[in-house]
């Protein structure tokens, strides 16, 4: 391996994908694993395997819980994993045989499932994600849902060939429950500092709608394109119904 890498995934409730997900980082000097909460057998699993390291700490916002995880690593060079997803071995050797830069942030393209379908519509392909850093130079912001890297000016981006499965969701009420729980974080970060309104919800997950199932087209994958492109109204529909009453009181 050209530079020691520390994977970080963070986990709650994690059994169903996370033994695969861990299956492909065997070959990595160190994975750390940071748990919010599992009442099911998420724990047990990571601690099966020898090179993951497991921290618990109760949930704080996926930004400050990501950079708490990069806080917790051995390495710098840092590759941050989602729990549903899984490197290939293509992107495995990729990363292991590269001579990395401190100066580059490296994007890794995903291939979202529903219930173990491929979906390249609804607003799920071309999606790529910034995954691979030296921590000395980029951290996570503390954004509560939908964090990202900071990247510092001078920085360059790379994208690297190998991918990422991803098992999205597995059935309706997964993603009825991740709907819930984003609209709520949403809301949260923003009252007093954003405005919204009945009618701004309303518009706006019409138009969400339209967007993911008609221009994104949706329609071509069925009852799951149908599915995703109206939970994804929904959650725009919600996250704003929330932040107008957590204004209101």
């Amino acid at each position: 391996m050209a530079e020691k890498i520390t994977v970080t995934v963070l986990t709650k409730d994690s059994e169903a994908t996370l033994r695969e997900c861990l299956e492909a980082l065997r070959g990595f000097d160190e994975v750390v694993v940071l748990d919010s909460g599992s009442g099911d057998r998420t724990l047990e699993i990571a601690r099966s395997f020898p090179n993951v390291v497991v921290h618990e700490h109760p949930f704080l916002g996926f930004g400050p819980m990501k950079n708490f995880a990069v806080d917790k690593a051995s390495n710098d060079w840092i590759l941050s994993i989602d729990s549903d997803e899984v490197v290939s071995s293509f992107l495995a050797e990729e990363i292991q045989s590269m001579q990395l830069d401190e100066h580059c942030v490296y994007t890794v393209g995903r291939d979202n499932h529903y219930h173990g379908r491929l979906i390249n519509g609804c607003g799920w392909d071309n999606d790529r994600v910034e995954r691979l850093f030296n921590r000395k130079r980029v951290r996570f912001n503390d954004r509560m849902i939908h964090e990202g890297l900071e990247i510092n000016e001078g920085t360059r981006i790379v994208r690297l060939r190998g991918r990422l499965k991803h098992y999205a969701y597995d059935n309706a009420s997964q993603l009825i429950a991740k709907l819930q729980h984003y609209s709520a974080l949403w809301a949260d970060e923003r009252k007093g500092k954003k405005r919204a309104s009945a009618l701004q919800a309303f518009l706006y997950a019409a138009f969400s709608f339209f967007k993911y199932y008609i221009l994104k087209r949706g329609w071509l994958y069925g009852y799951e394109g149908l599915l995703i492109s109206v939970s994804n109204a929904n959650g725009v529909f919600y996250k704003y119904i929330k932040l107008y009453e957590a204004n209101r009181r």
